[in-house]
């Protein structure tokens, strides 16, 4: 079945004229699809022998929203989405003074086995496609009633383990037969696919892009990271330069402080040392408690201790405003909670 969604004007008008439409008709499809049409038979303006032939060749994917956590302390959502397979994905909605942030899925679970997240716990199933993280989006928006201006790609999965669909994505989600959301206004994450940075550098799609670090030594990152064992952190260090000198944007190092495991004052300063000269920004995390992890995060003391240190050292650092905190925050636990039937 072929995903028109994850099509440009210029695919789907290939797609519909190979297949002896009339051009113009992509530009209605698009149309509709912008309008948020459900199936092929809301199309009214297409012909019946083109709707016909859509409902058998082609499908229109989407994201449900079929669970919604709603914080009571400040306007995070908390979304569960299933998709056209069965499949469920997370994406969290928050509230900034410059208006609505989606954090949305790449993928259905992680291959990357982070010890410190709760998505690669129920292991890894497939990508998604363009169109699934766009309707992620979408689902967002009609529920909340207003646009969104900002996409982080930091939900379940590894965006760079899904590279194609994700940049197929980036161009689609901004542009104007689409949501129209500007290229700055986004933000990828990687746990560090050295290859990818430099692949997604080149592009110089002007996005944003947030490197997961939460150590600065081989020894310390591989324990809670085993990607660091395939690309490590001189690697990927050279990587992160590589991108700031090509694109001239900074570049956010995100860093889960875990109490007694990498927040001490010798850590900082080694952390401080490994990004001196790097056009950065290191957004500090309070570990989530994730279920079998045991890690707690550091104290309100520890953590200011550590931007202090950081800090003074000439490296741009804060304390992520946590949001959301009663409503199972982290990426995979609503997932979790939902299967086994407690959500």
């Amino acid at each position: 079945m072929t995903d028109i969604k994850s099509m440009n004007l210029c695919e789907l008008t290939e797609y519909i004229t190979s297949n002896g439409f009339e051009r113009f008709r992509a530009k209605q499809i698009l149309t509709w699809i912008k309008h948020d049409a459900e199936s092929f038979d809301d199309m009214k303006n297409l012909p019946l022998k083109l709707r016909d032939f859509l409902k058998n060749d082609a499908y229109l994917a989407g994201a449900e929203i079929i669970n919604a956590q709603h914080s009571r302390i400040d306007d995070t959502v908390k979304y569960l989405y299933r998709l056209y397979d069965g499949e469920y994905v997370e994406g969290v909605l928050m509230s900034y003074h410059h208006g609505r942030t989606v954090c949305i899925s790449t993928q259905v679970g992680c291959k990357m086995g982070c010890t410190f997240c709760a998505t690669g716990k129920s292991g890894f199933s497939r990508s998604l496609t363009a169109s699934e993280m766009i309707s992620q989006i979408r689902s967002a928006e009609l529920d909340c009633g207003e646009r969104i201006s900002n996409v982080v790609l930091m939900g379940m999965g590894e965006p760079f383990d899904n590279y194609d669909n994700v940049i197929r994505f980036l161009k689609l989600v901004s542009s104007e037969d689409s949501l129209n959301i500007g290229m700055r206004h986004i933000t990828v994450s990687t746990c560090g696919i050295v290859p990818r940075i430099y692949d997604f550098a080149d592009l110089e799609l002007q996005c944003g892009l947030s490197i997961s670090l939460h150590a600065p030594d081989d020894t310390s990152r591989s324990r809670t990271m085993p990607i660091n064992r395939r690309y490590q952190v001189k690697e990927l260090i050279k990587a992160a330069k590589y991108y700031v000198d090509k694109t001239n944007r900074r570049i956010t190092f995100e860093y889960a402080l875990i109490d007694g495991k990498n927040d001490t004052d010798e850590v900082a300063y080694a952390l401080s040392e490994l990004l001196k000269g790097i056009l950065c920004h290191v957004n500090l995390i309070p570990v989530n408690n994730v279920t079998g992890a045991g890690y707690k995060k550091s104290s309100l003391k520890r953590q200011q201790a550590f931007v202090d240190i950081l800090s003074a050292n000439g490296i741009n650092a804060t304390v992520r405003r946590t949001l959301g905190s009663d409503i199972d925050a982290s990426c995979g636990q609503l997932k979790r909670k939902f299967m086994k039937g407690d959500a």
